[in-house]
């Protein structure tokens, strides 16, 4: 399995240019929660046992890259999650706004960078994004 350094050096090779960066660090945390809000969305406990599988599987790759990194993602996941439950009388229209919003901002940040999106590569970027994302702050790869 890559380190987090790894994955960062990987995923940061088309990610150099500061208008795609300034893009990816507001559209990333866009598309998780999107994602999260729309998980929340699934009628009974079928949406809760797929939220819980689905974040618990996200969680485990973030606590064996870092554990800091896990706890960060944990406390933002939780926070996605309530975001969600406090908008469901429209969380369906909301994250699904938000979701094509965000993308549409992630190809334009692309296309100004001048390379395709890491994730076309390797599916497993899309959980790296936010984690590179919220690296400068908490500094994960330290």
């Amino acid at each position: 399995m890559k380190t987090i350094e790894q994955w960062f050096s990987l995923y940061g090779e088309s990610h150099q240019n500061p208008t795609n960066i300034k893009i990816h660090k507001v559209a990333v945390p866009l598309i998780y929660f999107s994602v999260v809000a729309l998980i929340t969305a699934i009628p009974g406990l079928t949406g809760l046992i797929s939220l819980s599988v689905i974040s618990l599987a996200a969680l485990i790759f973030y606590f064996m890259l870092s554990v800091k990194l896990g706890v960060v993602m944990s406390l933002f996941t939780g926070l996605c999650i309530y975001v969600a439950y406090s908008i469901s009388n429209y969380v369906i229209e909301i994250a699904v706004a938000v979701f094509v919003v965000a993308w549409i901002f992630q190809f334009v940040g692309h296309k100004v960078e001048g390379k395709k999106p890491s994730f076309f590569d390797d599916l497993s970027f899309l959980l790296i994004g936010p984690a590179w994302v919220f690296n400068p702050i908490f500094s994960f790869d330290k």
